[in-house]
């Protein structure tokens, strides 16, 4: 019998093709993967294409999204991974468990709080494990960026500003797929900042406590686009010609992966993955703010836009004995709707990481840089969750459940802020400082 460990992975969107490399290339002798499940048999064949081209042995079972027991029960996987849209994680995480598996999710861990409280019933009822893919984590500048934080060059953290750029490639990206719709996503402050919000906590050793947060669409969708004196008649771009010198357009006959894994399957899942970014309907925020205080009493102030013209990030954190800053602006290109990095010009245009002692003279920091994507944080993550011996982990990058709350809680509470107007206490939420207590 085999020694290796089995995962089975559900969801067969762009973000699965991660999982399915690292297992089928990466990992082949010590990770096995048992069987695709996803509600477009067109997917999960393209997949299957790809691990069969790649191993050039054996194919991979199939089972339907209405036949996910099914498929945990045949196929006896040890891990689940969960790639699927996000609303639907917790569903798929909670029923993973009950079947006795350890899941591994993708960000963000759920969207909202009833799924929240479903997740954390099945690991109190099932106790099995939950890791969440908080990539940003393992980025080796991100990394020397709370190593500095705890070599105490800046004494007792205070207050953190932090602002993330995404651009007219990777942020309208956003806007033509479903996450377009706060339903599926929870918004970009759910969705994306979700990473940003955990490299925060991460960063300062420290849990939110208050949350106030205001947002707008204020670029993206059709009023935006009108008041501008701009009016489209597609509500799509692949195959339009009037969309031709359109610089939103995404041709999804551009890419072969792009069209294997939607165009091809419209007819099966009713999926529009180009949608107008100026079209209906768009219900989430593009332009966004919010303050969090910390238990430790650090105070952050975060801002995300997603139509900037360049992408990356500028964050600060000043403390008793001083201030750390680094500004970075990252190669993107557009490829499946995820931000990769351009090869040719390694992870990050520039990058600039400062040091200013309270008393004395500021200076540079060589900035530490990877290969891969997310400024070279996939393969260390993932060289993490999937190698048998991996290396020590000093800096405690592997995510839990309760980080995976910590991060989403902020989002979600952002969200409750932008409608009520008024600050939200995380713990009048949902009761994050007793998770922690208990760990």
């Amino acid at each position: 019998m085999s020694n290796k460990k089995r995962y089975a992975l559900v969801g067969t969107g762009s973000r699965a093709g991660m999982f399915v490399r690292t297992i089928t290339q990466t990992y082949p002798d010590v990770a096995e993967l048992v069987g695709f499940c996803d509600f477009s048999q067109t997917r999960m064949d393209w997949y299957v294409k790809q691990v069969v081209d790649a191993t050039g042995v054996g194919t991979v079972p199939t089972y339907f999204a209405d036949q996910f027991e099914k498929m945990v029960r045949e196929t006896k996987p040890d891990v689940v991974i969960v790639t699927t849209i996000d609303y639907t994680h917790h569903d798929y995480i909670a029923r993973a468990m009950a079947l006795g598996c350890d899941v591994i999710t993708e960000k963000p861990m759920t969207t909202d709080l009833p799924k929240l409280k479903t997740i954390f019933d099945a690991i109190d009822t099932n106790d099995k494990s939950l890791t969440v893919t908080f990539n940003y984590r393992y980025a080796p500048a991100y990394t020397q960026f709370r190593q500095l934080v705890l070599d105490g060059l800046i004494g007792r953290p205070l207050l953190v500003d932090f602002s993330w750029l995404l651009d007219t490639s990777h942020g309208a990206d956003y806007f033509r797929r479903w996450h377009r719709e706060k339903k599926n996503s929870g918004g970009l402050l759910v969705h994306k900042a979700t990473h940003h919000f955990d490299l925060v906590n991460w960063w300062i050793d420290s849990y939110p406590v208050n949350v106030f947060g205001m947002g707008a669409l204020s670029f993206y969708g059709k009023e935006n686009a009108e008041a501008r004196g701009e009016h489209y008649s597609y509500e799509r771009y692949t195959g339009v010609p009037e969309a031709k010198n359109d610089p939103f357009a995404l041709q999804l006959t551009s890419k072969e992966a792009l069209q294997r894994l939607y165009l091809d399957a419209e007819k099966e899942t009713g999926y529009i993955r180009d949608r107008n970014v100026f079209g209906e309907p768009i219900d989430i925020e593009d332009t966004m703010a919010v303050t969090v205080r910390y238990n430790n009493g650090v105070l952050l102030s975060y801002c995300l836009v997603a139509y900037s013209p360049w992408e990356g990030l500028r964050v600060a954190i000043t403390g008793t004995k001083g201030r750390i800053e680094m500004d970075i602006e990252e190669s993107i290109i557009h490829l499946l709707g995820d931000g990769v990095a351009d090869a040719s010009k390694g992870p990050f245009k520039r990058a600039k990481m400062r040091v200013f002692p309270m008393f004395g003279e500021g200076y540079e920091v060589n900035v530490s840089i990877g290969e891969g994507g997310h400024g070279g944080a996939d393969p260390v993550m993932l060289e993490q969750i999937f190698s048998p011996n991996p290396p020590p982990d000093p800096y405690h990058r592997a995510a839990s459940h309760i980080d995976g709350a910590a991060s989403v809680l902020v989002g979600i509470a952002a969200n409750q802020s932008m409608i009520s107007g008024q600050m939200v206490s995380i713990d009048e939420l949902f009761p994050l400082s007793s998770m922690i207590e208990r760990g």
